[in-house]
């Protein structure tokens, strides 16, 4: 899956930017992290890196995308910068008081093994990931693509780790599990804006959107408009992303009140 993100920074700001640099500070919160030395690990073009260093963390970012890594080196000159997947992390073990992927885990190429480093390096994991359906934006997508005859499953992507219990599942190895929600809300200036950003062609949704004809692409246009309730002025769309932490140790930090989430009791020996 990592080839749909073989974008530049502008074109992923555009599309998924609007929504992760609203995200990241719910994200942070969540996960506790309020100083220490923290890996932001699929850092992507940094929304969660430079929420972290303005909160005064020491922020090490980990991402596969000589793009991406290009984009934080010049956005963030003062943070370290490492070119390697989630699964080959190269940092001594329990270097890192927290490791953090966010909207990372469901394009990792091994889930378990990304999410088994993170634990490596680092006391706290926190994951997340927007659920397919409570994102508005991807549910138009999805909704236009079975109205117009052209559901592509496989295109779309990256379906596994988009509930509470996949996360939670994914990190039960390593203790006890807390999970929550966060719930986002991005505007756009109108129907052109949102149009623009979908044909820069990022993530799954933009490569099902490229492989379409010039006919069904006309098509998509007007049932993605209907979907989205054919607005003709300023709009927003919400989405709602699920998240999950364990501490690797004892020193847990509790969960922000400001946060919705629940906590499961599964542990390395639950059944």
């Amino acid at each position: 899956m990592s080839g749909v993100f073989q974008v530049g920074q502008d074109a992923y700001d555009d599309f998924m930017g609007r929504y992760s640099m609203r995200l990241a500070p719910l994200f942070a919160d969540f996960a506790g992290v309020y100083g220490g030395r923290a890996l932001d690990v699929g850092a992507g073009t940094g929304a969660l890196s430079g929420e972290l260093a303005r909160r005064g963390v020491d922020v090490v970012a980990a991402e596969p995308s000589p793009q991406f890594c290009a984009a934080l080196q010049e956005r963030f000159p003062e943070i370290q910068v490492e070119q390697v997947p989630a699964e080959q992390l190269p940092f001594e073990d329990a270097s890192f008081d927290a490791a953090l992927a966010q909207l990372v885990v469901a394009f990792m190429a091994d889930a378990p093994a990304g999410v088994r480093e993170m634990a490596r390096v680092a006391r706290t994991v926190a994951i997340c990931m927007w659920g397919v359906m409570e994102m508005q934006m991807f549910a138009a997508i999805e909704h236009t693509a079975k109205a117009i005859g052209l559901d592509r499953e496989s295109e779309f992507g990256a379906r596994r780790y988009r509930t509470l219990d996949e996360l939670r599942d994914l990190l039960a190895p390593f203790g006890t599990v807390e999970t929550g929600t966060l719930d986002v809300e991005a505007p756009y200036a109108d129907f052109d804006e949102f149009w623009h950003a979908l044909e820069r062609q990022v993530g799954p949704a933009g490569a099902w959107l490229a492989a379409l004809s010039d006919e069904q692409r006309v098509r998509a246009r007007e049932e993605m408009h209907r979907q989205l309730g054919s607005p003709s002025g300023a709009f927003s769309l919400s989405g709602r992303c699920y998240a999950a932490r364990v501490s690797t140790d004892a020193r847990s930090a509790p969960v922000p009140t400001s946060v919705t989430s629940t906590s499961s009791s599964r542990s390395t020996n639950s059944t």
